[in-house]
């Protein structure tokens, strides 16, 4: 505020300060998304169309399957002998890209078919494993 203000004093309503001023965020509305649905309706129109409201779908984390996949051409390079199993390497899954050259015999947990179709056409092997089955015995049980 000026330094003036006390002439201002008695003499006008706003005291110097004019219409909208001297009362927090009055001259512009409000702070933040104030009025955001009554005088800034074509704000949020225009700049936020989706600002409120649910888009799109997420599974809760305890549902999601993620699985540490590897492909063909990295296996081979992975690989120093004829036989490598990926599980002790960290991966889960054997995908299909790339090409392979030698008779690989590899054991991993799941492999999708065309990297089974890959290898096997190369001279090697897939050994598919199931992991999943230690948790269901405890059920079979009782």
């Amino acid at each position: 505020m000026v330094s003036r203000t006390n002439k201002f004093r008695g003499r006008s309503r706003y005291h110097g300060r004019g219409k909208k001023a001297g009362r927090g965020a009055g001259k512009r509305g409000g702070r933040g998304n104030a009025g955001i649905n009554k005088h800034r309706l074509m704000t949020r129109l225009k700049y936020m169309p989706r600002h409120w409201g649910m888009y799109g779908f997420n599974r809760h984390p305890s549902l999601r399957n993620v699985n540490v996949s590897i492909n063909l051409q990295e296996v081979q390079e992975l690989a120093e002998g004829d036989s490598i199993n990926l599980g002790e390497k960290g991966y889960d899954k054997l995908l299909g890209k790339g090409r392979i050259d030698r008779a690989i015999n590899i054991t991993v947990a799941e492999a999708s078919a065309r990297a089974i179709e890959k290898v096997e056409a190369a001279g090697g092997s897939v050994t598919v494993g199931e992991d999943g089955d230690g948790d269901w015995d405890e059920w079979e049980e009782e």
